[in-house]
C-alpha cells in the first residue's frame, strides 16, 4: 500500500511542480518501465514474445494515462482514495458475478469504504473536481482488469510474465498519445 501510495504522490508532484504535462508523464512512465522489464527479461534469458495480450495492454494503458490525467486536477490523497476504490470494487463485482461469495468482515470494509466514497462525492463537501473523479475511477477499473486478466491468465495456462510482454503493446499506445500531445504544442507554438 505505500508502494501505491507513494505512485500518487510522485506522480501529482511530478505533474503540479514540473514542467510535465500528463501525456508526456504517460509516455515517460511506460518507457521508463518498458525498459526495465526488457532488463528484467535479459538477466533473466526469458524472451517476452507471444506472451501477453493487447487487451491486457489496452488496460494498462487505459490505467496509466487516465491516472496521469486525473492527477491535473486531484489531490493525491483523493486521487488515491478514488482509484484503490474503483479497484476493488471492479474487481469485487467480478468476483461476484463468477459466484464468489464475501466474508463478514470483508462486507463491513466494504460498507465502510463504499460510505467513505459516498461521503467524499458529496456535492457541497469540497467534492473533488467531477473529470478528475471520473478519470481516476476509469484508471481503477482499467487496473482491476488488468488485474482480473492476469489472475484468470495464471488459472487457465501455465504462469506467464503477461506484464514483461506488454511494453511491446505498451510502447505504442503511448507513443500516439505523446506524438498528439507534441502536434497539439506545435500547433500552439505556431499560432499568432
Amino acid at each position: 500500500m505505500i508502494a501505491f501510495a507513494g505512485n500518487s504522490l510522485l506522480c501529482r508532484a511530478a505533474l503540479k511542480q514540473t514542467s510535465i504535462d500528463a501525456a508526456s508523464f504517460t509516455f515517460v512512465r511506460i518507457f521508463s518501465g518498458a525498459a526495465a522489464l526488457w532488463l528484467i527479461m535479459k538477466m533473466r534469458g526469458n524472451a517476452w514474445k507471444d506472451a501477453g495480450n493487447w487487451s491486457s495492454a489496452l488496460a494498462l494503458f487505459a490505467y496509466v494515462a487516465a491516472f496521469s490525467f486525473a492527477y491535473n486536477s486531484l489531490a493525491a490523497g483523493t486521487g488515491a482514495l478514488l482509484l484503490f476504490g474503483a479497484v476493488q470494487a471492479t474487481m469485487i463485482l467480478w468476483g461476484f458475478r463468477r459466484g464468489e461469495r464475501l466474508h463478514t468482515i470483508q462486507i463491513v470494509g466494504l460498507v465502510v469504504a463504499a460510505t467513505g466514497l459516498v461521503v467524499l462525492l458529496l456535492p457541497g463537501l469540497s467534492a473533488p473536481p467531477l473529470s478528475g473523479s471520473i478519470l481516476m475511477l476509469g484508471a481503477g477499473v482499467a487496473w482491476g482488469i488488468y488485474s482480473l486478466r492476469g489472475k484468470w491468465r495464471k488459472i487457465r495456462s501455465a504462469p506467464r510474465p503477461v506484464t514483461f510482454s506488454a511494453p511491446s503493446r505498451w510502447l505504442p499506445l503511448s507513443a500516439s498519445c505523446f506524438s498528439r500531445r507534441r502536434v497539439s504544442i506545435a500547433q500552439e507554438l505556431a499560432m499568432p
